[in-house]
């Protein structure tokens, strides 16, 4: 198996958009399989990237938007997954994890050949960052308890589309192996 790291997508957020509340109901749902997922990819000693949308704050850096979305209303879905001292930190303008950030280089640099990815939001930021990393030729799991998202029918098929078209291994959090 290739070295794997855990990619943590917009999980520090204010929860402050169009579609928040649809949002917000998955996101209380996958919450808990999130963080166990976390919490065992650090007792692995597995490195855990956080990429996240910088929300237009281009002067902002990963403390700002993390304190901002820690004293906002909805604090108790960031808290549970916040990134800790060893976490990687990657901000994004857009969709991809790997469009216009240095996320490719970092995997490079680590070596890891296998990314795991969890967080928000299934049908959008999940769905297009599994297709950058297939064309990148890194192999993909995402537990499929572990993404939120905002339209269920929609999330089923970028679910069916990333284990199809583009390979992934697409399975619950707790079967998941680093």
């Amino acid at each position: 198996m290739r070295k794997s790291a855990l990619v943590v997508i917009d999980m520090v957020n204010t929860y402050d958009h169009p579609d928040a509340d649809r949002l917000i109901s998955s996101v209380r749902e996958t919450l808990p399989a999130m963080r166990e997922l976390i919490e065992r990819a650090r007792d692995e000693d597995v490195d855990v990237i956080y990429v996240n949308d910088n929300f237009g704050r281009w002067r902002s850096h990963h403390d700002e938007i993390l304190d901002t979305a820690l004293s906002g209303p909805y604090a108790d879905l960031v808290e549970p997954v916040r990134p800790d001292k060893r976490s990687l930190f990657v901000l994004k303008a857009r969709h991809s994890v790997f469009f216009q950030t240095p996320l490719e280089y970092l995997l490079t640099q680590y070596g890891i050949g296998r990314i795991v990815l969890c967080g928000q939001v299934t049908e959008q930021c999940v769905l297009y960052s599994a297709l950058d990393a297939h064309i990148r030729h890194l192999t993909v799991a995402v537990p499929r308890d572990a993404v939120a998202h905002i339209h269920p029918d929609l999330a089923d098929a970028a679910l069916r589309m990333m284990e199809r078209n583009m390979g992934a291994e697409i399975c619950d959090a707790a079967e998941i192996r680093f």
